[in-house]
């Protein structure tokens, strides 16, 4: 099986992309990334941040392409994957990370609010994988790691609704991408974070965190750090084996 991952540089480099890239835990996975022999596409809407990280992942000599595409729409896909060829000729790990939050209650949430979540988290995800797939069916390798979320499993607490099924359905999504892929070599896992301190987490009342310290029994808040050693981990080709799998990072808030 191919090498996924690897710090030998005779061997041939390989190309990721991470969507949602430019902050949070898509930056910690770029950065992580960044120190394996792998080629970087950042993909985000915001070109400020994103430029900032581009400039952190050149410290460590990855070769490097920015992109500030929307996943919720087709053609800004179409453009990730294009460009990704265009440039490096081939795509190895695909990262799926970009994704909004809401926390909004069930009554207030509107169609617009819904459509445009699932539009960013589920539609996104699905399009981006298939349109990559075609090229890793090809080269009949490739790994892809969608971020779903402990609310996809447990429903939305301190998140909406709208948030929590999108993220129910990433979930869902990763098995029916892993069944497509595996004749292929290509293995579909996803990584379920809990409670992470990010942008996202940081409007949450301090008494809200504390309450979420004392259900976690490793008795803290996991960082982006955490979630990317669980990504850098599936992209590897230790988890050859594995597809399918729905691995959770919380602390043990879950265990199922």
């Amino acid at each position: 099986m191919k090498r996924y991952i690897n710090s030998n540089p005779k061997m041939q480099t390989t190309v990721s992309i991470v969507t949602g890239s430019a902050q949070g835990i898509g930056k910690a996975i770029s950065l992580a990334l960044s120190k394996e022999s792998t080629n970087l596409v950042l993909v985000d809407i915001d070109d400020k941040k994103l430029e900032s990280v581009g400039r952190q992942v050149k410290k460590r000599k990855s070769e490097l392409l920015l992109l500030n595409a929307d996943i919720s729409k087709v053609k800004d896909i179409e453009k990730i994957v294009k460009n990704t060829i265009a440039k490096f000729k081939k795509i190895d790990i695909l990262v799926n990370n970009a994704g909004i939050c809401s926390r909004r209650s069930l009554s207030e949430i509107s169609e617009s609010e819904w459509n445009k979540l699932m539009e960013i988290n589920l539609k996104g995800t699905f399009f981006l994988s298939q349109n990559v797939m075609a090229f890793m069916k090809k080269q009949r390798s490739g790994k892809i790691i969608n971020i779903a979320s402990l609310a996809g499993k447990i429903g939305g607490i301190a998140v909406g609704a709208d948030y929590a099924a999108s993220k129910a359905g990433v979930i869902s999504l990763t098995k029916s991408l892993a069944k497509d892929a595996g004749p292929y070599g290509i293995n579909v896992n996803c990584v379920c974070p809990g409670v992470i301190r990010t942008r996202m987490t940081s409007s949450l009342p301090k008494k809200v965190i504390e309450e979420y310290k004392k259900n976690i029994p490793l008795g803290r808040i996991g960082s982006p750090e955490d979630v990317a050693n669980a990504v850098l981990f599936l992209a590897s080709e230790k988890a050859d084996y594995i597809t399918g799998e729905i691995l959770d990072v919380n602390g043990g808030l879950l265990m199922d």
